[in-house]
């Protein structure tokens, strides 16, 4: 077996974490075209894209 949900679960958001860091990362050396890029992975990346956008500063 994979393990239990709650595994799973803390190791997406893990992982999510992860992405996160990196994105705010290239954020600092990002062109406009390569913002709209990141901004469109963490849409897809999370539910809560709206306050993940607004805490990298790419809120629209």
């Amino acid at each position: 077996m994979a393990g239990s949900e709650r595994q799973r679960e803390l190791r997406r958001r893990r992982k999510r974490s992860e992405k996160m860091t990196a994105f705010r990362r290239k954020l600092t050396k990002a062109s406009a075209s390569e913002k709209e890029n990141i901004a469109n992975k963490v849409r897809k990346m999370t539910t809560g894209a709206n306050d993940a956008l607004k805490s990298l500063g790419l809120a629209e």
